[in-house]
């Protein structure tokens, strides 16, 4: 009988900064960050895919603490527009935002990184949710931000439970959600945007927790630093072209393009093997 493959415990500096610098674009663009964390590494042979899987997933939260952090430096203005225009109607909406995929994440998550997060999961998820980008920007752009609804939070919300599955993109998921209820795209990001950030926070908090309560071999704390500084540095900087490209699209076309395109290059290389 052959021996389980022993995984690695070690994480090149290299690797860890590298996976930082894409995690900051991956994160803004509807092309899925977690896609690109799995099918990356994968398809250039890094020894990151080796890494334990509970270490990968802490890695993975070290980033996304560095996304959120830069996040709300660079949409600080957008954020401060938010919370001041709260009102019960307003609350109850982000509530719906916001408890689908909660309650998905505490009853399915693990489940679903079990089942769908190998490579060649990943790369189909990155090919559907290309797919379902593209056939959602055909419908009519009529609706402005203001004439959001309850409904509509509940179709976000719902379209961000479907995003814990890797490579569906949770930016991409709402995006869709947003342009099949009609949205105008500047619209559509807006309501993707004020969504996903608070799950972005909430998640690395609760898994933050989670990490320091079981602690981190002494050999990964510069990678994991390193990481995260890079996620931080790659997200600030991106953000301030990056949000105006998207908001500004006559087309998601190009972003449903490259998703496929990256899925299809996957499927046909990468390893079939569970993350």
């Amino acid at each position: 009988m052959r021996k389980p493959r022993r995984r690695a415990r070690r994480l090149p500096l290299s690797q860890a900064v590298g996976l930082g610098l894409l995690q900051g674009p991956a994160e803004l663009l509807p092309i899925s960050s977690s896609g690109h964390l799995v099918l990356v590494p994968a398809l250039l042979g890094w020894s990151y895919v080796e890494l334990d899987d509970e270490l990968r997933k802490s890695f993975e939260v070290a980033l996304h603490a560095g996304t959120a952090l830069a996040l709300l430096i660079a949409l600080r203005g957008e954020v401060a527009e938010v919370v001041r225009s709260l009102d019960a109607r307003r609350l109850a909406r982000h509530a719906l935002e916001l408890v689908p995929p909660g309650a998905a994440a505490m009853l399915f998550e693990r489940p679903i990184e079990r089942r769908l997060g190998s490579p060649r999961g990943v790369a189909l998820a990155q090919v559907v949710g290309g797919v379902a980008l593209a056939g959602a920007d055909c419908s009519e752009a009529v609706r402005p931000h203001s004439d959001a609804r309850t409904r509509d939070a509940l179709a976000i919300g719902l379209a961000q439970a479907c995003a814990l599955a890797p490579g569906v993109s949770r930016n991409g998921a709402t995006l869709t959600a947003a342009r099949l209820l009609r949205f105008e795209r500047p619209a559509a990001n807006r309501l993707s945007r004020h969504a996903a950030l608070p799950i972005i926070l909430a998640a690395a908090g609760l898994k933050g927790y989670r990490l320091w309560r079981r602690g981190l071999p002494r050999s990964l704390a510069a990678p994991f630093a390193a990481g995260a500084a890079a996620s931080f540095g790659s997200t600030l900087v991106s953000s301030g072209r990056l949000v105006p490209l998207v908001d500004g699209a006559r087309s998601y076309l190009p972003f449903a393009a490259y998703r496929v395109t990256l899925g299809a290059l996957a499927l046909t290389r990468a390893p079939t093997a569970p993350r």
